[in-house]
């Protein structure tokens, strides 16, 4: 009886659990270190894991890695430069990789990004490389640059 009661207990809070956000899912997959380091920097994490729905193009610690150190480390330092190229990445809203069209997006930040189609999804001068990686706030696609806004 002991025994059927545990995993019954085991298995309602299995079956509870939530999806999770934004942030957690980006640093659960491992290859968004710098990304999580720079969220936190710029104090967006909250604003990440909130209801949203957000779709993030998200770069890679790879994509961060192209970045100069000295330029990187700046720019971690700079919390409003930080926010508004963070920001840069993300659009209002849950975009599906099917529902993706060419054109300028608004952002969070403001400015409008370039999304274009025809070779490959491109976002300014990103390559998507991975998208539909689903969040319960929303969605991320992952580029392979981190995009500055103008």
């Amino acid at each position: 009886m002991k025994k059927l009661f545990a995993i019954s207990a085991l298995s309602l809070a299995a079956f509870s659990a939530q999806a999770a956000d934004i942030v957690d899912t980006a640093v659960a997959a491992g290859s968004f270190k710098t990304l999580a380091t720079a969220l936190g920097a710029a104090g967006l994490v909250d604003t990440l894991k909130g209801p949203g729905p957000f779709t993030v193009f998200a770069p890679t610690d790879a994509a961060f890695a192209k970045i100069p150190k000295a330029d990187l480390d700046a720019l971690l330092k700079d919390k409003a430069k930080l926010t508004a190229v963070l920001t840069y990445h993300v659009v209002p809203g849950k975009v599906m990789a099917k529902d993706v069209k060419a054109g300028m997006v608004k952002t969070v930040q403001g400015s409008s990004i370039t999304v274009k189609t025809d070779m490959g999804v491109m976002v300014d001068n990103a390559k998507v490389t991975a998208t539909d990686i689903a969040a319960d706030n929303g969605v991320i696609h992952v580029i392979d640059t981190v995009i500055m806004p103008k």
